[in-house]
């Protein structure tokens, strides 16, 4: 259960096109993360995935049923969304019962089903709290049990960290992913942190203007991004990309080198610079590297111990198997 398979799909409003003829397999027990920049298209994918929006072309089949036309109630999924849409005077309890009471579900069902998803999402010393006693975290696992509850074929999460401090997010990052292992349901989840698609995906899908411009594992994107958009997106502090006389010494138009990816030194390298601000986070220091002549900027990770202050002269040195080679229109050279 829960295998869901875009074919050709497409959406348009009036005569503006959104996404594109897409092709998309997304198979039973995965967890899928839609990522790209704001105003790419993985909202309205995941909506018309849920039948919140009508496709304008194309086939949306989960576990082979076409689902195309079918109402969200019919189609077997449960969607979390960004604002956690509580009812303030119902307690945990009826907050997470509420779809099942509408389906007039019998109680001693709802009951079970209520106490198995307190359990997991490790909510049962709250469940008679309203949701005005609970924290933003807690909220958001509230708005998950109400989900859990409806035993879906697949959740659909729609940037639902958004709400919460950094802190937290980390922690339902890490709570989310433990729920999927525990319950093995398929989850397609939405965000445009790619730090959230590279800790928490099976598989990502990278979009740009409704277009898929690479789907893989997160390390498979890291390692092999397609083209320089998604070299540009994937990895975090982002990539550094050369054009010129020392890309050409590859035999290429650009390169692109992680900052993780090139040796600082204060004696000799491959590139001298000046270093310019650098930004010290304990067992590393990201510098920010001018006067190259390669780049306005390159960026270098460096041991949090290594001593160097603004001005200073350093010497930078790619590993030569870790440079990632495009040719002019941006695709990636083998």
């Amino acid at each position: 259960m829960g295998r869901i398979t875009l074919d050709k799909v497409t959406k348009s409003f009036g005569d503006i096109e959104v996404i594109p003829p897409l092709d998309l397999t997304i198979d039973e027990g995965e967890f899928v993360v839609f990522v790209g920049p704001s105003g790419c298209g993985k909202s309205t994918l995941l909506r018309l995935i849920a039948g919140l929006e009508d496709v304008s072309s194309g086939q949306i089949r989960i576990d082979r049923q076409d689902a195309t036309h079918l109402p969200p109630a019919k189609r077997g999924l449960a969607m979390v969304f960004q604002s956690y849409a509580l009812y303030p005077h119902m307690s945990v309890r009826k907050n997470i019962a509420f779809p099942l009471k509408m389906a007039g579900m019998d109680k001693a069902e709802q009951d079970k089903r209520v106490n198995y998803a307190a359990e997991v999402l490790n909510l049962s010393d709250y469940i008679d709290r309203k949701p005005g006693q609970l924290s933003g975290g807690q909220r958001q696992r509230v708005a998950i049990g109400r989900a859990i509850v409806r035993e879906p074929a697949a959740f659909l999460f729609d940037e639902p960290l958004s709400n919460l401090d950094a802190a937290l997010r980390v922690n339902m990052r890490l709570e989310i992913s433990e729920l999927h292992a525990k319950l093995k349901t398929t989850m397609v989840y939405v965000t445009h942190d790619q730090v959230e698609a590279m800790t928490m995906a099976d598989k990502i899908v990278v979009l740009q203007a409704g277009r898929i411009e690479q789907v893989g594992s997160p390390l498979e994107l890291y390692r092999a991004p397609r083209n320089r958009f998604v070299a540009g997106f994937i990895g975090s502090p982002k990539m550094n990309f050369i054009t010129g006389a020392a890309a050409e010494a590859f035999g290429v138009h650009e390169i692109g080198v992680r900052p993780e990816h090139l040796q600082p030194s204060t004696e000799s390298g491959m590139w001298k610079g000046t270093v310019g601000v650098g930004e010290h986070l304990g067992s590393d220091t990201f510098l920010h590297v001018h006067d190259t002549g390669l780049a306005e900027t390159i960026t270098v990770r460096a041991s949090g111990e290594m001593a160097l202050r603004h001005g200073d002269t350093i010497w930078l040195t790619p590993e030569a198997d870790k440079i990632h080679k495009f040719d002019a229109a941006g695709l990636r050279v083998e």
